[in-house]
């Protein structure tokens, strides 16, 4: 098998482009070569079983299996996160909205602490999946206590076995975004990617991922495709502190509904961002700081 032969193998499934990545990706993750090792032809220096492997991989891929399941990791922010069909991939659009969330700017507790560039203190990722979002945010802002909540049990298995293979302190827990606790808990920020596709959308999504990414992860309720947007705003705006954060990884379709909604609820600053395409895909908004009497 040469580089060209395999890549060759995948145009029933991707552009020659994309399917020239994919073979890349595999060729350097689970084997180890370059793109120079590439070029040199070292593709047929493979051992046998590495052969064998490379042959079983190929296989998966051309029935459509994203490659990230294939492979078994997906790459996030720099960092490898284990996946599997229990968790979507985690996608270029997430990691933008990572990126917005600010390392500073958090209101101080009390007058008595001062920001200082200090990150938020308590974090929380509804519907965290494979973890990525709050396993990034635990690393690169060590001040911050990051919880995850998932309602799928082996959701948080994958998101626990990347914090641990990471090295980040998460505290994961099973709970229904659309029913949140009322423990009295308070956050900082809160930050959510949660099921938003409407199924009209369905006819013009890529068969892969609808075939192997989990339905329950990717579609928002038929009647109400916005749903989990209200229910996690309605949970924000009582448990966030005063100068609090939200975000949102939005659907450019709902975005309006979200935003009105979240205005109604009286956070302030409410503000979309597109993505690297133009699309309406992020949301901030802040609640209300509360004048120390």
């Amino acid at each position: 098998m040469t580089y060209e032969t395999l890549w060759h193998r995948l145009t029933s499934v991707y552009e020659a482009d994309e399917a020239k990545a994919v073979v890349r990706w595999v060729l350097d993750v689970r084997f180890g070569l370059s793109w120079a090792d590439i070029l040199c032809g070292k593709v047929t220096e493979l051992s046998a079983n590495d052969q064998t492997e490379l042959g079983k991989i190929m296989l998966r891929l051309e029935k459509g299996e994203p490659v990230q399941y294939v492979i078994g990791v997906a790459d996030f922010c720099g960092r490898q996160f284990y996946v599997a069909p229990g968790v979507l991939i985690p996608r270029p659009e997430t990691a933008e909205l990572f990126r917005w969330i600010p390392p500073t700017g958090v209101r101080p507790r009390d007058k008595k602490t001062t920001c200082r560039g200090l990150s938020p203190v308590r974090g929380l990722d509804i519907g965290t999946g494979s973890g990525c979002i709050a396993i990034t945010l635990a690393l690169e802002m060590p001040e911050m206590k990051m919880t995850g909540w998932d309602i799928s049990d082996e959701a948080l298995r994958i998101a626990r076995q990347n914090a641990k293979a990471l090295g980040a302190d998460v505290t994961f827990e099973k709970q229904d975004a659309l029913n949140p606790p009322t423990d009295g808990r308070e956050w900082d920020l809160i930050v959510s990617n949660p099921p938003y596709i409407r199924p009209e959308e369905r006819d013009g999504m890529a068969q892969n991922v609808l075939d192997y990414e989990p339905c329950e992860a990717l579609f928002g309720p038929a009647d109400d495709p916005a749903l989990f947007y209200k229910r996690i705003g309605d949970y924000a705006i009582r448990s966030l502190r005063p100068g609090g954060q939200l975000f949102f990884e939005l659907n450019p379709l709902t975005a309006d509904i979200v935003s009105d909604y979240l205005i109604r609820l009286g956070f302030q600053d409410v503000e979309i961002r597109t993505d690297e395409y133009g699309k309406r895909r992020m949301m901030k908004a802040v609640k209300p700081q509360i004048e120390s009497l």
